[in-house]
């Protein structure tokens, strides 16, 4: 069976939430099906897409686990991003964690750091 995953993120103003997606995720959209969403594939049949709903916007909390979290927040720091919060669970996998302008909170996850 296969398995396609579609993460939703309501925004309220399109243009801004766009402007920091792009900056967050390092390039445009995927697809842009209509003029009030756009589409990101971070991988292989699993995307994150923002939706303009106004008035909706700031509910989401989606959480990303990437191979290299530290070549990821480097990333997203070169092009303007700071995180919201870092953590490290008590088993070492770490969690870091960004607000879109809405306020909804994407975090990416990664194995403990290699010491």
């Amino acid at each position: 069976m296969s398995v396609e995953l579609f993460a939703g993120v309501l925004v309220n103003d399109y243009e801004a939430a766009l402007g920091w997606y792009e900056r967050l995720f390092g390039s445009p959209p995927t697809l842009i099906p209509n003029d009030t969403e756009a589409v990101w594939e971070l991988a292989e049949h699993r995307y994150v897409y923002i939706e303009h709903r106004p008035g909706r916007g700031g509910h989401a909390l989606h959480t990303v686990f990437v191979d290299d979290l530290d070549a990821r927040v480097e990333g997203i720091t070169d092009r303007g991003l700071k995180p919201a919060n870092r953590e490290t669970y008590a088993n070492g996998v770490r969690k870091i964690t960004y607000h879109d302008p809405d306020g909804n909170e994407i975090g990416f996850g990664g194995a403990p750091a290699q010491l």
